[in-house]
């Protein structure tokens, strides 16, 4: 990515983190595939259900907006036909808008579901299983969108992932001159030429009964 101002340098690693770029691989679709689209179906009486809260310490200011997602894919590539033409093996994916609820000034609670869509035979191949991926948030401020996200394997061992991002960020996001972009900040503060002008988000999520 081109850098546009001299502040872009306090990302730390312009890599991505391992947590949301998944998140957003899951969000693109095989459009264009001449596979016949399954007719997927939600699980009419889901059990695993979890709450997820984000918490944001010590940001700037406001964002503009702050929404959140949930993606699903067939973790089972076998029950799924080859792509004619590539050959490829594109497994099913599905996306949810979660709602939000705010909680107070700087936190953010919803609910989902790890179990939401049924497992089934879509294909004639086999029974294809539904897994959640991950759940992310995004936090829009100007043409900047922070992404803190939480996995499933997180989800299930009780880690409550933190990412930093630089204040130095939000400040030049109003700036027209700034390419909209997205960042899903850093794992340490250590990681931002200037780790004293951060701010931080955590992501919990806690079993409930349904």
């Amino acid at each position: 990515m081109t850098t546009t101002t001299r502040r872009r340098s306090d990302f730390g690693s312009p890599l991505f983190s391992k947590a949301f770029p998944l998140f957003l691989a899951l969000t693109s679709s095989a459009c264009g595939s001449p596979m016949k689209t399954p007719d997927v179906k939600q699980n009419p009486n889901p059990k695993q259900r979890y709450e997820i809260t984000l918490k944001i310490h010590d940001a700037p200011g406001p964002f503009d907006s702050v929404t959140a997602k949930v993606g699903y894919q067939v973790v089972n590539g076998e029950c799924v036909p080859l792509t004619p033409g590539s050959g490829a093996t594109i497994v099913p994916r599905e996306y949810l808008p979660l709602a939000l609820t705010r909680v107070s000034e700087d936190s953010y609670k919803a609910t989902l579901y790890l179990d939401r869509f049924q497992d089934e035979d879509y294909y004639g191949l086999g029974v294809c299983h539904w897994e959640l991926m991950s759940a992310g948030f995004e936090l829009k401020v100007g043409g900047m969108t922070f992404h803190p996200a939480i996995m499933l394997k997180e989800i299930k061992a009780g880690v409550s992932p933190v990412r930093y991002f630089s204040k130095h960020t939000y400040a030049d996001a109003s700036d027209p001159a700034i390419t909209p972009f997205s960042d899903s900040g850093n794992a340490t503060r250590e990681e931002f030429k200037d780790p004293a002008n951060t701010f931080s988000t955590q992501v919990t999520a806690e079993e409930k009964t349904p």
